[in-house]
């Protein structure tokens, strides 16, 4: 794995951790508050058995992870304003909008504009507890901008360079102009195995598995919560 690619998945573990201190801060409350959180939202999320089916978090860890939510975003839904200052309170050193707007793209599934509890837990269900394949699949979409199958060196180096941008100037003093083309081109020679300028979910997911380093920063996710 490149080192543009860990700092990637290194914020990605961030933003889990902290979600995850975020949710289990709460007080624990009875069954009646919980009702009642659910009643005063603008957006009410499907019901938790639906929820609990659809990912591999239990009945009682949605019901935390949904007060968590309600606590920062009152009105049930994030926007990607909100989104944005939330993880740029991550990198403080840098810019962290554009890497934010793709990251909450990945997260807003129905293309609404915003993230609703149900979007938030899915993802979060993957990132923490999917298997290797999926979680592989989310960051493939991540990085696959305009959503059509494919990672192109222009999708790549727009990528690359809001993860530098997120990083700051801190972190790379002595960054060179052409760092993030070494990056994307060290991205494509690992990836696209055919050698036709784009990179498929296949070509990604093999070239993945076949690298230890990124199987074992995949695992960086595992018992957060």
């Amino acid at each position: 794995m490149t080192g543009c690619a860990k700092r990637c998945k290194q914020g990605l573990v961030k933003f889990a951790v902290t979600l995850h201190k975020l949710v289990t801060g709460s007080l624990i409350k009875d069954k009646a508050d919980d009702d009642l959180e659910m009643t005063m939202v603008c957006h009410r999320p499907e019901g938790l058995d639906q929820l609990e089916a659809q990912t591999n978090f239990s009945k009682r860890e949605l019901q935390v992870l949904y007060r968590g939510f309600k606590n920062e975003c009152p009105s049930g839904v994030v926007n990607e304003d909100t989104f944005k200052q939330i993880y740029s309170q991550f990198f403080p050193h840098g810019d962290a909008s554009t890497y934010a707007h793709y990251l909450f793209n990945a997260f807003d599934t129905g293309h609404t504009g915003s993230i609703k509890f149900e979007d938030f837990v899915t993802a979060l269900s993957i990132l923490l507890r999917g298997s290797v394949t999926e979680k592989l699949q989310w960051t493939f979409n991540l990085y696959d901008i305009n959503r059509d199958g494919y990672i192109n060196k222009e999708e790549m180096t727009d990528i690359v360079r809001a993860i530098y941008d997120m990083m700051g100037k801190y972190t790379y003093p002595v960054l060179k102009n052409d760092a993030p083309k070494q990056h994307v081109d060290a991205f494509f020679q690992k990836m696209d195995k055919n050698r036709d300028g784009v990179v498929t979910l296949d070509e990604f997911i093999l070239s993945c598995q076949e690298d230890e380093n990124i199987m074992r920063s995949l695992q960086l996710f595992e018992n957060v919560i």
